[in-house]
């Protein structure tokens, strides 16, 4: 597995301890989910963007077909 490091705030920092903290999670374990489900939202977004265009154009491309 790789490191990154980047520079944060204090205050930064002391809000990312104190939303891990509530769901129970280590701060490393909160940003290692938050940092995947940011890559995955981009795919996801991607997909249904698709999704609606090709149901949205379905006939057109049967009549172009």
């Amino acid at each position: 597995m790789a490191a990154i490091t980047i520079n944060i705030t204090e205050q930064q920092l002391q809000k990312l301890q104190e939303l891990a903290q509530k769901l129970g999670m280590s701060t490393e374990e909160f940003l290692s989910a938050s940092v995947e489900d940011l890559l995955n939202s981009r795919q996801n977004e991607f997909n249904q963007a698709a999704s609606y265009v090709l149901q949205k154009n379905a006939e057109l491309y049967q009549r172009l077909a």
